[in-house]
C-alpha cells in the first residue's frame, strides 16, 4: 500500500495485521482519485471507518487544506498517526478514536470530502449516509465516497445529495454522491 502522487509520493504506508480491516486496493484508489483528482486541493477531508488512513492520506498528499480520521479501533488509530507521520502530513490531520456514527451526531465542523469505507458486514454505510444528509455536515458541492460490494450500491440519502456515479471494480464498488450548492446564495441568472 504506498501513497500514488503528490508530497509523499511513493511513500510505504504500514496496514494493520489480521482480517478485520480491510484496505482499498491500490487499483481502486487509482480510479476513485483519478476521477477526484480536481476535487482535491485546499478541500478539508473526512475520513470515516479510517482503517489505516490511507485515503485521507492519499488527499492531504495531494494538496487537501485539511483530515480528519475517525476509528473505533486503538490499534488503527495508532497506526494512522504512525503513517500521518510517515508521510509528514500530521500538520494538517486529527485522527479521532471513536465510533464514526457517534463523531457524526456530534460533528461541528463542516467537510468537502467524505470517504466511507465502513466493513461490509456491519450495515453502517446506509446509516452513515443518512446522518451525512440529515446533520448537515457537507459545505455546498461536497462530495461522499462509499465503497461497498459491487452488488450492492447504496441508495441517495435523503436530501440534496444525488449519485453522481458508480464505478466497478470487480468485487468492489465505489458511489459519489455529490450535493447541490446553496443555491439561495448562488447568483441568478435570468
Amino acid at each position: 500500500m504506498r501513497v500514488i502522487t503528490g508530497s509523499a509520493r511513493g511513500r510505504r504506508l504500514k496496514e494493520l495485521e489480521g482480517m478485520e480491516t480491510r484496505p482499498t486496493t491500490d487499483r481502486v484508489k487509482e480510479g476513485l482519485f483519478s476521477a477526484l483528482q480536481c476535487d482535491i486541493e485546499g478541500r478539508r477531508v473526512l475520513d470515516l471507518f479510517a482503517g489505516t488512513g490511507q485515503l485521507g492520506i492519499e488527499c492531504l498528499s495531494r494538496g487537501a487544506a485539511f483530515a480528519v480520521f475517525v476509528d473505533r479501533r486503538e490499534d488503527a488509530a495508532r497506526l494512522v498517526r504512525e503513517n500521518l507521520a510517515l508521510t509528514g502530513l500530521q500538520d494538517r490531520a486529527r485522527v479521532v478514536r471513536g465510533d464514526s456514527l457517534e463523531y457524526l451526531r456530534a460533528a461541528r465542523e463542516r467537510f468537502d470530502l467524505v470517504f466511507l469505507d465502513p466493513p461490509y458486514q456491519a450495515g453502517l454505510l446506509e446509516p452513515a449516509l443518512e446522518m451525512l444528509a440529515g446533520f448537515d455536515i457537507l459545505n455546498p458541492h461536497g462530495i461522499i465516497v462509499a465503497e461497498h460490494p459491487a452488488d450492492k450500491v447504496p441508495a441517495a440519502p435523503r436530501g440534496p445529495c444525488r449519485v453522481h456515479r458508480t464505478y466497478r471494480y470487480g468485487k468492489i464498488g465505489l458511489t459519489v454522491f455529490r450535493q447541490g450548492g446553496n443555491e439561495e446564495n448562488e447568483e441568478q441568472l435570468p
